[in-house]
């Protein structure tokens, strides 16, 4: 490695799409002060590049084939708790920015902002910095504000991290087999989190559930489609 590269910040990009990946790359290495490390598609990948490439910055998404990005989060900060975590993510940050943040990330991003919003939310990480949007900054500090920050603000805002991953995958109108292949759980493990879960949302049996799901996977599609245009 030059000198030059080796005085360059370095990125490492965890994301299960490679169009976007490439996408990215191409944004970080237009700046001459940032270059991108390595790529992982998922948790095993992503921390076998952390324990190789020494990155000083990881860039997670949330959603991920296996362990979900929060899980990663959380794996990353126990291992190396003075790597710093960027969420660029296309899921809604009113429901997943802060589980992010209690997780120890020090951003989160959407990934239907412009390119400059992404570039200073990299620039304040790699600066020591937080890095929230102007909505959920408002919306946290609020919570706190108002003592509330422990109190959630909807049922599913209630669901573990885990409890919403599984939430999630059902939203997409996978079974329980197949969330028990991704998420690398035991049928009787995704059964009891579904069960769980119909508790906290008050939904009677599986076919509510399976509905309630997939209306919020549209909503949150909706959410993100039309903050992009």
């Amino acid at each position: 490695m030059n000198e030059v590269a080796s005085q360059k910040n370095r990125i490492l990009i965890v994301d299960d799409h490679p169009l976007f990946r490439e996408g990215l790359r191409q944004m970080i290495e237009r700046n001459p002060e940032w270059t991108v490390c390595g790529e992982a598609s998922n948790a095993g990948e992503a921390m076998a590049a952390i324990q190789s490439q020494e990155p000083d910055l990881v860039i997670v998404d949330i959603s991920l084939g296996g362990a979900s990005g929060i899980d990663l989060i959380k794996t990353i900060k126990a291992q190396y708790e003075e790597l710093p975590v960027l969420v660029i993510s296309m899921h809604d940050e009113s429901l997943f920015a802060e589980r992010a943040m209690r997780a120890k990330a020090m951003g989160y991003v959407m990934k239907h902002e412009p390119a400059k919003t992404v570039q200073t939310a990299i620039s304040k990480v790699l600066a020591g910095s937080l890095y929230l949007s102007d909505k959920m900054s408002s919306a946290m500090l609020s919570k706190f504000m108002l003592g509330k920050e422990n109190e959630p603000g909807s049922a599913i805002e209630t669901l573990s991290d885990r409890e919403l991953e599984v939430f999630r995958l059902l939203g997409q109108g996978k079974g329980t087999r197949q969330i028990a292949r991704e998420l690398n759980l035991t049928i009787a493990t995704i059964n009891s989190f579904r069960a769980r879960i119909k508790e906290k949302l008050n939904v009677k049996s599986s076919g509510e559930l399976m509905l309630h799901a997939m209306r919020h996977s549209l909503q949150e599609g909706t959410v993100n489609s039309g903050s992009s245009k």
